[in-house]
């Protein structure tokens, strides 16, 4: 685990750089799946087929939700290693048309020690329609703490370098709302999380697990907040986003340690 990408991520998110161990859901700049470029679809993405996805039929990706157990920090300096499962394709019929949802396990660990377990939720859908019914996003409710974060397009594509993501709606503003129907470029979920995660480990503490689900897009320059409703350091809290129009843009449980 090398310290230089949690330094450098440091440096894009505006916080201390850690010493030696890896903040939690930091672990995503790590274990990349570096593709050449004819192995990568048009969204940038690994290639529909290409690897333990098989091919859907359903142009878009999107990050949905996940869980994740966090046992222990990853330390700086040690070997470690990533077992990746496919767990479940499942496909069903939304509002905006076919879709299927995707189920993957990633569990992390250094030597014997299994410190991390991630269950990571993926979306693919048809590409948007004209007549397609309106996302219908639910407002947000009211918070005990609130922080206002804004993310620029420059803060987006340096976040994307460090986790060696290259989806075109995270920096291809025409792909992004040309092709998916995107109101700008999107914040990645990891950032969302991520901020979730730092906002409640500072006010209940290091974290057991977390329970998140996107609901709706969060675009580059928009100011979000994100907020917590707690009751107490060893309470489960609910920690959320709340976007410029005050509906919510990502909603978490997470469970103290």
């Amino acid at each position: 685990m090398d310290p230089a990408r949690a330094e450098a991520c440091a440096a894009v998110l505006d916080r201390p750089a850690p010493t030696d161990t890896l903040p939690p859901f930091w672990h995503h700049l790590h274990f990349w799946d570096v593709q050449s470029g004819t192995r990568l679809g048009r969204d940038g993405h690994v290639a529909r087929g290409v690897g333990m996805i098989p091919d859907l039929g359903l142009p878009r990706r999107m990050w949905a939700g996940g869980h994740v157990e966090f046992m222990s920090p990853l330390s700086f300096g040690q070997v470690a290693t990533r077992r990746t499962t496919l767990r479940d394709i499942h496909r069903k019929t939304g509002r905006s048309g076919p879709l299927a949802l995707v189920t993957l396990v990633h569990e992390i660990g250094q030597g014997d020690i299994l410190r991390l377990r991630e269950r990571q939720t993926l979306v693919y859908r048809e590409d948007p329609s004209p007549d397609a019914l309106e996302l219908i996003v639910p407002p947000a409710p009211e918070a005990d703490v609130e922080e206002t974060r804004i993310f620029d397009a420059l803060t987006l594509m340096r976040y994307s370098a460090l986790t060696m993501n290259a989806h075109r709606i995270h920096w291809d503003e025409s792909y992004a709302t040309g092709v998916e129907g995107h109101a700008g470029l999107v914040v990645h979920g990891p950032l969302l999380v991520e901020g979730l995660i730092d906002l409640a480990t500072r006010y209940v503490g290091p974290l057991a697990t977390i329970d998140y689900r996107a609901t709706s897009p969060a675009i580059a320059n928009e100011t979000l907040t994100f907020c917590l409703r707690h009751g107490g350091p060893t309470s489960l809290a609910t920690a959320f986003v709340r976007g410029a129009d005050g509906g919510l843009r990502m909603t978490a449980e997470v469970r103290p340690a």
